[in-house]
């Protein structure tokens, strides 16, 4: 291979390119280069389970725990997912060159709005190959070329995937470009693609915080993203209490690695002695570890609790993604939305409660990508948000926030229709 620095600048030159072909490629040539894929995966999976089982034995040498491992797996349901998700993108509607907002002006124009592609996307993950399918299936769809670098634990997987992709491209007559795989394990790849901002129009990191910092610090080109998912949950005063244990139960102990997990749990004054008992015996009974403040402690312990761990200043601005679960009492929602804008990472916060006032002031004022009324913070996903699927979860505020679908792979510029209009 050439110098990684000449090699990706090579994978930029030629994403460009293909990015000109694929904004304007037809809904039907998309759909068949994602209806191919699919076809070709399932033909091809033992071959792809081959590759994968020598990643996985790889993996397994250098001594990756099971967790690592499993994510790195190409099951039979991890390989039928993939080829649904193929498939329900393809039914997605195209938003490529919808217009809307039309108003006609005094001056006599009429100006609206079109969605078109961003461009180049270059998308940077860990140890999951199914998100090289993910990724290729959004990016084609939203008529986007993109720069996939998957973990280098998972390069001959990846690799195997990117023969499928580019066949069924080619099978549709367009580029087999516009999704490449970066075939090399060395980490200057990565500084090279987050710096292209000649080739590169966006940069979407899948991975874990180090990853993120790292990206922070040294990407020149513009990021869509989240570092960490401090997600709460308030239970107010005017909660259905059989609503919020159900609630509750399930955004900690759902699952308790996603990031749209809750980590915090805040319980209002007046109802902690009626819903704290019940709802952390179920958590103490799942093996939840349960760090709390004085009062809660207070309430739990008169309740007959054991086992509680004092929380720590820095509780309150972890991300466990573990069975841990900090937990606080407050005096009103004011209490809890401040708690939450000071302590949280603006991802997904959630409120129980039946007072319609108090919940509208709670949508408003919590400054999050996503904040629920009487709903699991483990919604906050792009298949449950209707999207078909997703690239990520952005709690930025520019240009996309929240769960990353098609529209957020896409950009909006105006457009304006005269009839020899002049301005004077």
């Amino acid at each position: 291979m050439t110098d990684v620095k000449t090699y990706m600048h090579e994978l930029g030159k030629t994403a460009r390119a293909a990015s000109r072909e694929m904004a304007r490629a037809s809904t039907a040539q998309k759909n068949a280069a994602l209806l191919k894929m699919a076809e070709l995966i399932e033909a091809n999976m033992d071959a792809l389970k081959t590759a994968n089982v020598n990643d996985v034995e790889t993996a397994v040498s250098k001594g990756m725990d099971a967790a690592f491992i499993d994510r790195l797996t190409l099951s039979d349901k991890a390989v039928h997912t993939m080829v649904a998700g193929l498939k329900q993108v393809a039914e997605l509607p195209d938003p490529i060159g919808q217009m809307s907002n039309f108003k006609p002006l005094p001056s006599g124009i009429n100006v609206g709005q079109m969605r078109v592609p961003l461009g180049v996307i270059g998308i940077i993950y860990e140890s999951r190959p199914n998100v090289t399918i993910d990724a290729a299936a959004l990016c084609i769809k939203s008529g986007n070329a993109t720069i996939l670098r998957g973990g280098s634990e998972a390069l001959n997987s990846n690799q195997a995937l990117a023969q499928i992709v580019q066949e069924g491209l080619s099978h549709a007559g367009l580029p087999a470009s516009a999704v490449q795989v970066v075939n090399t394990a060395d980490r200057a790849a990565v500084g090279e693609l987050i710096t292209m901002t000649d080739y590169v129009d966006v940069i979407v990191p899948r991975g874990g915080k180090s990853l993120i910092e790292r990206l922070m610090n040294d990407a020149r080109v513009p990021m869509i993203k989240h570092l960490d998912g401090i997600c709460h949950t308030y239970v107010d005063v005017a909660a259905d209490l059989e609503k919020a244990i159900k609630v509750c139960d399930n955004a900690k102990t759902q699952r308790y690695a996603p990031c749209n997990t809750m980590e915090t749990l805040l319980v209002h004054s007046e109802i902690a002695d009626q819903v704290l008992p019940d709802l952390c015996k179920i958590y103490q009974d799942k093996g939840v570890e349960l760090r709390v403040d004085t009062p809660t402690k207070t309430t739990l312990e008169a309740a007959g609790f054991t086992d509680l761990v004092d929380a720590t200043e820095d509780d309150w601005s972890t991300e466990y993604l573990a069975p841990i679960l900090s937990i606080k009492t407050v005096t009103n929602l004011d209490a809890a939305i401040e708690h939450i804008n000071h302590y949280g990472s603006a991802h997904t916060d959630a409120i129980v409660t039946e007072n319609h006032s108090t919940a509208q002031r709670f949508l408003r004022e919590v400054d999050s990508s996503s904040v629920m009324v009487n709903a699991s913070t483990r919604f906050a996903d792009g298949f449950e948000y209707g999207l078909g699927a997703e690239i990520g979860i952005s709690n930025d505020k520019l240009h996309a926030r929240g769960p990353v679908g098609l529209d957020g792979l896409t950009s909006l510029k105006y457009i304006v229709f005269g009839d020899g209009n002049i301005r004077v």
